[in-house]
């Protein structure tokens, strides 16, 4: 990157992140202490783990974002095939925790390629329609895109059915956004809703969560769903205060996991919930703004998948947790549990943050010329 081309990064979107990443740890600490004092004997157990894996995260983050990401372009596909490489570990090798094998362990260490994969393809779709750019208007040249992530949307979506849903999301707006025309993702949209329709019934278990989000009353494994409710409808308008839920002992399983905004609810009532909800729509706006300004396609591009990366998995999280849709087993970014998860998240941010320092603000809108 040429001294002329250096800039500042997005300071609100870096800010925004940092604030995020410590309102996560706060909220985990007080959704955890208690699975941590009877699991381990120590109520800071979680709490440590992630605060490791959080600083390490912001360290990437920090580290990539003086990176030109034009450089990091270059190894998307041996990325790409790494995260198939690892994807298909999982099925063979992967550690199996909580009835789900999603992890690989390295030693005292255990590692998610899923959300390896999600970095992975959107570094890789933006670099196929970089290379191919005079031939993105053509609907089989679309098709051929989403296609190209399926390998590794189905070897993820085999034990991760909300991982694969965000990849294929994720493809689809990169896609979008690199194309003027509005009509073929109609066609797209029809294939996608057709593909899930099939992989949900393949399995079994696919269709009684189907049946469990109808009626939660009626099944065992609707238990967590209904204590949920329950956390979020008792926490009123301004919760019952840190610490102080009564649903996160023992009532919602593994609260500080896929449920913790039903806890965040409880505890910091309907304000709290939204004031977390307006910092993440913050965000996903600023992942905008600088797909919008940046100087190039690549650059839209990789910011334009980071933004639809967050923006699913927020949604489909609450979805979940409100019943609005059925449990996926989806983590709420930067709050819930998981040192994979936050690790690869800022490391993502780390790459909006990269783009950003090249983006033009204040001058004519790339995407206008692509």
């Amino acid at each position: 990157m040429g001294q002329s081309e250096k800039k500042k990064m997005d300071t609100a979107l870096f800010v925004l992140v940092l604030i995020l990443a410590v309102c996560g740890l706060l909220l985990l600490y007080s959704t955890s202490a208690y699975n941590g004092r009877v699991k381990f004997h120590d109520p800071a157990y979680y709490f440590k783990k992630q605060l490791f894996a959080t600083a390490l995260g912001i360290l990437g983050m920090c580290m990539v974002s003086r990176m030109d990401y034009r450089a990091l372009l270059r190894f998307a596909p041996v990325l790409y095939l790494a995260s198939l490489g690892l994807s298909a570990a999982v099925l063979f090798v992967g550690e199996e925790i909580n009835g789900s094998r999603r992890w690989l362990s390295l030693g005292p260490l255990s590692f998610q390629p899923s959300e390896f994969a999600k970095v992975a393809v959107i570094l890789f779709l933006a670099w196929v329609i970089q290379k191919t750019r005079s031939r993105t208007t053509s609907f089989r040249f679309m098709a051929l895109v989403i296609v190209s992530i399926l390998p590794v949307a189905a070897l993820v979506g085999s034990n991760n059915l909300s991982t694969a849903v965000i990849i294929l999301a994720v493809g689809m707006i990169t896609v979008f956004v690199s194309n003027p025309r509005y009509l073929p993702f109609l066609w797209i949209g029809a294939a996608a809703v057709c593909f899930i329709a099939v992989f949900l019934s393949v399995e079994s278990y696919r269709l009684e969560r189907l049946a469990i989000w109808r009626n939660p009353e009626a099944y065992e494994k609707g238990f967590q769903t209904i204590q949920g409710l329950y956390a979020i409808g008792s926490g009123g308008i301004f919760g019952k205060g840190l610490g102080n839920s009564l649903q996160k002992l023992g009532f919602v399983p593994e609260a500080q996991n896929d449920m913790i905004f039903s806890i965040i609810c409880e505890e910091t009532g309907l304000v709290g919930a939204l004031l977390l909800m307006l910092v993440f729509g913050l965000v996903i706006w600023r992942l905008m703004v600088i797909s919008t300004h940046a100087r190039d396609l690549t650059g839209a591009l990789i910011a334009a998948g980071i933004m639809g990366h967050i923006a699913v998995q927020v949604i489909l999280n609450i979805a979940v947790v409100t019943n609005t849709i059925p449990n996926t087993g989806i983590t709420l970014p930067f709050i819930s549990y998981g040192g994979t998860s936050v690790v690869f998240l800022l490391a993502e941010m780390g790459l909006a943050l990269s783009v950003s320092r090249t983006a033009n603000f204040y001058g004519q809108i790339a995407a206008k010329s692509i």
